[in-house]
């Protein structure tokens, strides 16, 4: 009879250990003044392999420990054949922890929150989009047409859902159907926060990109690379590789350039919005590396904000007739990263100058206070 209770005793048990070692823990600690938003937070996959190797990749869940709810997340690879990171997509109120568990199941299936893509049939733009904004960038096909333009363009929008492909499939993304439009204006400027060479007081242009390569593609970052041949940078001979992340739930793109050019001293380059004809609002914090720019609204399509933020001292910050500019200095070969991006009051999120700002200014703050993380 005893020999039975214990059979019995270990049929119960030795499953609930078995589970229990295959349950991991990570702690995510916000020691800063700051709440956290649809933050896309990235956990060093070697971190969990250490705790946790014998994880399958294929099967396995993320827990938030308070609510017992899945949490989204995303193998990131950057590019690489082996995990560099699990991101995940959490709130955590400032001053305040969070545990999260990694253990064994079947992900929830989550809507993909961001999406990048080469679009041949479009004269080889690559747009990029996630659950707030869109970008495109310009490829070589559109070089020294009527169309050209320089600098990053913007496609706004008011739904959570990605629209990308169905715009270009229409072939009217300058016609809001009801989840926004493109009606931006880049032309031959830095547009939406792109970079250039500035040499001898002006900014010396590239051609559009010629190659492209997608890293990660969502469901909750996706990022990829933009190539720029060489070019003559006023006498310099420069060659840029841009690495662009958009984050799901942010209205700004992670940028990092990768110069190569044949001097030894710093290269000077600024980082551009286009400034329009009529009135708007203008905010340059040299201290803190902050550029915004609220346009005039634009007729019924409303009013788009465009932001930057370095991460590089800036030397100078300044208005000219067609541009707002923030100069820096890049070494070469060494990666600079610095973020941009765009809002649209249409969405509902962000209605006024002042919000913008304030974005802005949680979101560079956010950069200097980073997560503490902790896998055991």
């Amino acid at each position: 009879m005893k020999l039975i209770k214990l059979h019995f005793l270990l049929a119960f048990v030795l499953p609930l250990m078995a589970m229990a070692q295959v349950k991991k823990s990570i702690s995510i600690h916000n020691n800063s003044a700051l709440d956290r938003k649809e933050s896309v937070t990235a956990i060093k996959w070697a971190a969990v392999l250490s705790s946790f190797p014998q994880i399958d990749t294929a099967n396995f869940v993320v827990i938030n420990a308070n609510t017992k709810k899945q949490v989204p997340y995303q193998l990131e690879h950057h590019g690489n054949r082996s995990i560099q990171n699990l991101l995940v997509q959490i709130d955590i109120k400032a001053k305040s922890s969070l545990r999260l568990l990694i253990q064994k199941g079947k992900p929830e299936a989550f809507a993909s929150k961001t999406y990048a893509r080469y679009v041949p049939e479009r004269l080889d733009d690559f747009a990029w989009e996630n659950d707030k904004i869109a970008f495109r960038a310009y490829g070589k096909a559109l070089e020294k047409t009527e169309g050209d333009a320089y600098g990053y363009d913007v496609w706004v929008k008011r739904t959570n859902k990605l629209v990308l492909n169905d715009r270009y499939k229409r072939n009217e993304y300058h016609i809001d159907h009801g989840d926004g439009l493109d009606y931006y204006h880049v032309g031959y400027t830095l547009g939406a926060g792109n970079m250039a060479p500035y040499i001898k007081d002006t900014i010396r242009y590239s051609a559009n990109y010629h190659q492209w390569k997608i890293l990660d593609n969502g469901p909750l970052r996706s990022t990829f690379q933009l190539v720029y041949d060489t070019w003559n940078a006023g006498g310099i001979k420069v060659k840029a590789v841009k690495t662009i992340s958009l984050d799901a739930g942010s209205q700004l793109n992670k940028i990092e350039n990768s110069y190569t050019f044949d001097q030894n001293e710093p290269m000077p380059v600024v980082v551009g919005i286009i400034r329009r004809e009529k009135q708007g609002i203008i905010s340059l914090n040299e201290q803190q590396g902050i550029m915004g720019y609220w346009e005039p609204a634009f007729d019924k399509e409303g009013t788009t904000g465009l932001g930057t933020i370095l991460t590089t001292p800036a030397k100078t910050m300044w208005v000219s007739k067609e541009q707002l500019l923030a100069k820096t200095t890049v070494t070469n070969k060494e990666p600079i990263i610095y973020y941009s991006g765009a809002c649209w009051d249409k969405a509902g999120k962000i209605t006024t100058a002042k919000q913008w700002m304030d974005y802005l200014n949680h979101f560079n703050e956010e950069l200097k206070n980073p997560l503490i993380i902790s896998v055991k």
